[in-house]
């Protein structure tokens, strides 16, 4: 019974988790269920550290769902005494059991996707005036005749840079001539994670040939992950480099266009740059009601023209939502046995962050400090305070995603630089991202935004 909670919490990890972050961390754990205890057992330090910073939440939340209660969760490390491998010129089947004696999740060579485990393609993606240009640029990159094999696409989040990352990998497999494409598909986290258990693991020649050898294509999300890794930002350079003398395809996304970046080499921002630029914008109102109208057609619902308009009214600049909020309406309606209404539309709107209009910078402020209980003199002060750092953080997140404003004149309004306003919206992106505490606290906290 101990073993078999186990493998169901372990089972249910892998559906909800990024495949790559399940197979490096939660993969190597052995777990023991005992009455409201879940004891994890990591192969090593580095591993049980990682797994307790970022993945105790969801392993938590999974656990409850699987034991009936809030469970009390222990991490550790292995005790049993690894001896390091002798380094020697030695197949690649034995530095596979050498990561093994060493406690490390083994480097794997990236997996190839399967066109039908593609989850968006381009006959799903709805196109407006906000991404159209984007939207033929990721079409073009697979064409022979287009000139350029590398792709920068950047977007606030939830307005679709994955659908269409996901959807060039989709179309390149389509078309291959090859039985197995060879693709890498990853976030710029995971691709940093590989490089440290391969250096950890004394692999990092086969992770290098991994990336610059073996894929033809690369499709990586949020580079800007790198900004302050010198190490790791010299070997994202050099694959890139290795990548374009092949002729492969690479396919990168950030919610930052290049020049944005901060603490990031010349030379990579450069390379950046060298391929194709697109950046998406906002989608306006008959896109926002086109989404909803191909959703439902998607999932078989009659949906009528006035919850259509609610829905496209109200939840204006992260499709992700807008697609989530049709999702939920959809199956509550089920579930109840209910028609989808007007009435229903309403009921499942206030678990969203709904709005009339785009709040303003100044809207955005005065809700930020009678969140947080400030003043608008603490909130630009040089405090750094965590409360106060943490109101000023969301602050820039919101007037990012809600308003035109560049990063340097929302730094501007606040007293601040450029890069400070950057590193803010990273670290508020990436507790969201992760669902930390804290990720959720600020979820919360921006969803009451209102005009």
């Amino acid at each position: 019974m101990m073993k078999t909670a186990w493998k169901q919490i372990e089972r249910s990890l892998e559906k909800s988790l990024n495949p790559g972050v399940y197979t490096v961390w939660i993969k190597p754990l052995q777990g023991k269920v005992e009455g409201n205890r879940l004891s994890l057992v990591a192969p090593n330090d580095f591993v049980a550290n990682w797994v307790r910073d970022r993945l105790l939440q969801v392993i938590r939340e999974v656990a409850s769902h699987v034991i009936g209660c809030d469970p009390r969760i222990t991490i550790t490390a292995s005790t049993e005494k690894r001896v390091a491998p002798v380094v020697k010129s030695v197949p690649a089947k034995s530095l596979n059991a050498g990561s093994a004696e060493l406690g490390l999740p083994l480097v794997e060579t990236p997996k190839v996707i399967a066109t039908r485990n593609w989850r968006f393609s381009f006959d799903d993606f709805v196109v407006g005036p906000s991404n159209e240009l984007a939207c033929a640029a990721s079409k073009s990159i697979s064409d022979a005749a287009f000139t350029s094999d590398h792709l920068f696409l950047s977007s606030a989040p939830g307005l679709g840079k994955t659908h269409l990352l996901q959807s060039v990998g989709n179309a390149l497999c389509s078309a291959s001539n090859r039985r197995a494409p060879r693709v890498a598909c990853l976030s710029s986290e995971e691709f940093a994670t590989r490089m440290v258990l391969a250096f950890k693991a004394r692999k990092i020649d086969e992770f290098k040939a991994q990336f610059r050898e073996n894929i033809d294509m690369l499709l990586l999300e949020d580079v800007h992950f790198f900004q302050g890794k010198e190490k790791m930002q010299e070997e994202l350079l050099c694959t890139l480099t290795a990548l374009r003398e092949r002729g492969c395809k690479v396919v990168l996304t950030s919610p930052f266009m290049p020049k944005e970046l901060n603490g990031v080499d010349s030379r990579l921002v450069s390379r950046f740059c060298s391929g194709f630029l697109a950046h998406i914008n906002r989608p306006d109102m008959e896109t926002r009601r086109r989404i909803v109208q191909e959703k439902a057609r998607k999932l078989q619902v009659s949906v009528p023209v006035e919850v259509t308009e609610l829905l496209a009214e109200r939840i204006t600049s992260d499709i992700r939502q807008l697609e989530s909020c049709l999702n939920n309406m959809v199956l509550k309606a089920r579930l109840l046995n209910r028609a989808v209404t007007l009435n229903l539309a309403w009921e499942v709107l206030d678990n969203y962050a709904v709005q009339n209009a785009t709040p303003d910078f100044a809207h955005i402020i005065e809700f930020i400090c009678k969140s947080y209980s400030l003043s608008e003199d603490e909130l630009k002060s040089k405090s750094r305070k965590r409360q106060i750092v943490l109101a000023r953080n969301t602050a820039f997140y919101l007037a990012r995603k809600h308003t035109e404003l560049s990063l340097k004149s929302i730094g501007e309004r606040l007293g601040r630089r450029h890069s400070t306003v950057l590193k803010g919206i990273t670290k508020v992106e990436r507790e969201i991202s992760l669902q930390t505490p804290l990720g959720r606290q600020i979820e919360k906290t921006t969803e009451r935004l209102a005009p």
